[in-house]
C-alpha cells in the first residue's frame, strides 16, 4: 500500500474527534515512528496538518484536503469519505460562503405545498441566495442518480423561494425586495459533469472560486426570482 496514503487514511481516522499523539499514529499505521515524524513535518509544509511538538491537529478544511490527497492517491472513496463527518462537509460550505461575505443558515425545515423540506445550507448576499445541497457521497455516481439529486434539489429550492416571505425569523433575504436564488449541489470530488440542466455541481474544494465568479454568470444558471 502506498505510505503517503496508508498516513492520510490514519490522520483521517484518529482526527475524527481531535488532536491525536504521533505515537498513535505510528501505532495505527504501523509506520516507523521516525518516518511518521518526517512525513508529518511533510504534510505540515503543505498546509494538511497542524503540528505542535508530538501531537497532530487537523482542521475542517485540511481534512477535506486530506481527503482530497488520499483520493488523489488511489484511495477507495466510500473508505475515506466515510472517516469525514458529515457536518464537516457543511461546516465548510458554510465558511465558503461567510468568506465571500454571504450570511449563511444551516439546516432550514420548512413546510409547503403540503410536504416537509429541508435545505442544508442557504447563503445570502444581496441580490443572490444560494441554496446548496451537500452531497456527501461514498461511490461513483451515476448520471440517472445526479439527474434525480439536481431535480430534487431544484424542487426544493422553488419552494423555498414560493415560502420565503414567511421566512423572516430565519434566513437573511426573505426580508429582501428582490432576491435571485441558485440551486447548486455540493461534492466532495470533481465528477464527470460540472452541470446538469443549468445546476452547478460543485467540488467542495472549488466552491470558493465558484462563489467569486457566480456573480457574473448568474443569468446563464436555473435559478428562481423574489417577487
Amino acid at each position: 500500500m502506498n505510505v503517503e496514503r496508508n498516513m492520510i487514511i490514519t490522520i483521517l481516522k484518529l482526527t475524527k474527534n481531535g488532536p491525536v499523539s504521533h505515537e498513535l499514529v505510528n501505532k495505527d499505521a504501523k509506520i516507523p515512528l521516525k518516518d511518521v515524524r518526517k512525513m508529518l513535518l511533510k504534510l505540515q509544509s503543505d498546509g494538511l496538518v497542524y503540528v505542535e511538538g508530538a501531537i497532530v491537529k487537523a482542521d475542517e478544511l485540511q481534512r477535506l484536503k486530506l481527503t482530497v490527497k488520499a483520493l488523489s492517491l488511489g484511495a477507495d472513496l466510500e473508505s475515506v469519505s466515510a472517516l469525514l463527518r458529515w457536518k464537516e462537509f457543511e461546516s465548510m460550505a458554510a465558511t465558503a460562503l461567510e468568506r465571500n461575505g454571504y450570511i449563511v443558515v444551516k439546516n432550514i425545515y420548512f413546510k409547503h405545498a403540503g410536504r416537509r423540506w429541508e435545505m442544508d445550507v442557504v447563503g445570502c448576499r444581496k441580490p443572490l441566495a444560494v441554496c446548496i445541497d451537500c452531497k456527501h457521497w461514498r461511490h461513483a455516481i451515476s448520471p440517472s442518480m445526479l439527474k434525480e439529486i439536481v431535480e430534487k434539489q431544484t424542487q426544493r429550492t422553488r419552494a423555498f423561494a414560493e415560502i420565503l416571505p414567511t421566512l423572516a425569523c430565519k434566513v437573511e433575504c426573505a426580508s429582501w425586495d428582490y432576491v435571485k436564488l441558485v440551486p447548486a449541489v455540493l461534492s466532495l470530488i470533481a465528477g464527470k459533469f460540472r452541470f446538469y440542466d443549468d445546476v452547478p455541481i460543485v467540488p467542495i474544494l472549488q466552491l470558493q472560486d465558484f462563489l467569486s465568479q457566480l456573480p457574473a454568470y448568474i443569468n446563464s444558471l436555473r435559478h428562481f426570482t423574489k417577487p
